[in-house]
């Protein structure tokens, strides 16, 4: 999903789009907001990926790099409506270099199956 309407402060919708733009540019995916939490695959597709624990943030970029197609749909951004969030923009930024360095490292190291159309 792509989230319209954001419910977030500014400063989170920018740190969102400053990631969102970086992984975007060094794994050449096409998803415009990883963050969201609304996603949809087969499961077959999804076992068949590596599991790390921030792998939702580079689900759209695995796929493709397995061979799968990606779509994206408008989904709306809600309040949240308990608790509050454990993670800054500092700590998801920790995090999410981490894990994008992993990424490019096992794209790279990856060959995507090879693909027909009969």
């Amino acid at each position: 999903g792509v989230r319209t309407k954001r419910r977030d402060t500014g400063s989170k919708r920018w740190a969102s789009k400053f990631a969102n733009g970086l992984r975007k540019r060094i794994l050449q995916d096409d998803c415009p907001d990883t963050g969201c939490g609304i996603k949809v695959y087969w499961r077959e597709a999804f076992l068949r990926l590596p599991f790390f624990t921030s792998v939702h943030r580079y689900l759209p970029a695995l796929f493709q790099t397995y061979g799968y197609k990606t779509a994206y749909a408008p989904v709306n951004d809600r309040p949240r409506m308990m608790g509050v969030s454990k993670y800054n923009n500092f700590n998801r930024a920790l995090i999410g270099i981490y894990d994008l360095v992993g990424v490019t490292w096992l794209r790279r190291r990856t060959k995507a199956p090879e693909t027909t159309e009969v």
